[in-house]
């Protein structure tokens, strides 16, 4: 890939940001299309958001992918942003179109594409989700439309009340519940807690009381201990792999209007997972 005086910037604001895979799938995706787009993974911290976001606008960015813990907070920096990203409360694609930023959400879309490559079909079944931060809201919002009942679990009381009021306005099956052992007759667990990015973290279940035949996932995209237990226990497992593809490849087709090579952004992410 040349870079020139000419290439347009594009960036993951996280923090961390380091271990992302989103330049290398995005810029193999540019260079098959013979784009001039340039992809960084950029550390922000919490402080330095506002002028991160500021940057986009100052260099002439075409926007950005926004992710932990980012999500919901840049959401008063922009200058609009769409209905799904609205109800969500949640934002992780920006882009800038003349300095107006506007903020998407690709993620629930992405999620439940990547259940339909695994070959799971929420319809009908009893899903947990464990935390109630952006990604949750996300996976949340399209994982109650289809499932017969979605329990959600978080720490953060607060949070976890405010997602489970949000989508009871317009769906029914939605509970708060007590615990992480409050899973009795589920069929998938979901970990959309940042549990898992560090070796040292705890579990955010022990997978070992789950119910026999339960799936259980991940929405961080390597093996984590969590799956490696689950597995270990006989479940069937996946990561957000998937997730991270399908959200890219979503989130590219806003910056260019046009539908990006998903089998060369597949094949990156795996050459560098």
């Amino acid at each position: 890939m040349k870079i020139t005086a000419r290439t347009k910037l594009l960036a993951l604001f996280g923090y961390p940001a380091g271990h992302s895979l989103s330049p290398d799938m995005h810029n193999a995706a540019f260079e098959r299309m013979g784009l001039d787009f340039c992809y960084l993974a950029l550390e922000v911290r919490p402080e330095d958001l506002t002028a991160a976001v500021a940057a986009i606008r100052a260099f002439g960015m075409r926007g950005a992918n926004i992710t932990v813990p980012h999500k919901e907070k840049v959401i008063a920096l922009l200058d609009e942003i769409d209905e799904e990203a609205a109800f969500i409360g949640a934002v992780n694609t920006i882009v800038n179109t003349g300095g107006r930023l506007k903020g998407f959400n690709t993620d629930g879309r992405g999620f439940m594409q990547m259940l339909a490559d695994e070959g799971i079909d929420v319809s009908g079944k009893n899903v947990f989700v464990c935390g109630a931060g952006g990604g949750s809201r996300a996976i949340s919002y399209y994982l109650s439309e289809k499932a017969a009942s979605l329990s959600i679990f978080d720490v953060d009381g607060n949070k976890l009340n405010k997602l489970v009021s949000d989508l009871s306005r317009i769906r029914n099956n939605v509970r708060a519940a007590a615990g992480v052992h409050d899973t009795g007759g589920m069929d998938l667990f979901i970990n959309a807690t940042p549990l898992g990015l560090k070796e040292t973290d705890p579990l955010p279940a022990n997978p070992a009381g789950f119910p026999r035949g339960c799936v259980a996932g991940d929405l961080i995209y390597k093996e984590t201990a969590f799956l490696r237990e689950a597995g270990k226990a006989g479940l069937k497992t996946f990561n957000g792999l998937g997730m991270l593809l399908w959200q890219g490849v979503l989130a590219s087709e806003l910056w260019t209007g046009v539908r990006p090579p998903h089998d060369v952004m597949r094949r990156a992410l795996l050459e560098n997972f």
